[in-house]
């Protein structure tokens, strides 16, 4: 079942994003920093929302879209951020189900333009798994300029 994350989810969409920078990039996030920005998300919606994925009552997936306002289409762009899905659920389509709900949930909104994401470029599988749903990877190139 997917649904809209709540506070109470918390603890474990930061357990997740720990988990998710030491996979991905071997970085060992400070838990406490981490919770305090998840927890700014729930206290300021204009930052974003989370959506999880729950089997049997354990969430097993969520990701965080982030609004970025477009002047171009005059429309907000959806960027899906922090996704992480338990790797024994993974190539199980957990993903698929969550970009879909997305999808449906963009279809309904006038504001909101399409959906956006960055992926690392050696993260092989998750650009195929993008590519899988139709999503486009060849038109912007990121570039970044981070305190730290």
């Amino acid at each position: 079942m997917i649904r809209k994350a709540n506070k109470k989810d918390i603890d474990t969409i930061a357990r997740f994003q720990t988990l998710m920078a030491e996979e991905t990039e071997g970085l060992t996030l400070d838990r406490e920093t981490v919770t305090k920005g998840v927890s700014s998300v729930f206290e300021d919606p204009a930052k974003g929302f989370y959506l999880v994925n729950e089997q049997d009552g354990i969430i097993i997936a969520c990701l965080m879209i982030t609004p970025e306002w477009s002047d171009w289409r005059s429309q907000t762009i959806w960027w899906i951020q922090s996704l992480y899905v338990e790797p024994v659920w993974r190539k199980k389509g957990i993903f698929r189900e969550l970009y879909q709900y997305l999808k449906e949930l963009i279809s309904g909104d006038d504001s909101a333009g399409g959906i956006r994401l960055y992926v690392d470029k050696t993260n092989s599988r998750a650009i195929k798994a993008y590519q899988a749903l139709g999503m486009n990877g060849e038109h912007y190139q990121m570039f970044e300029d981070m305190k730290t």
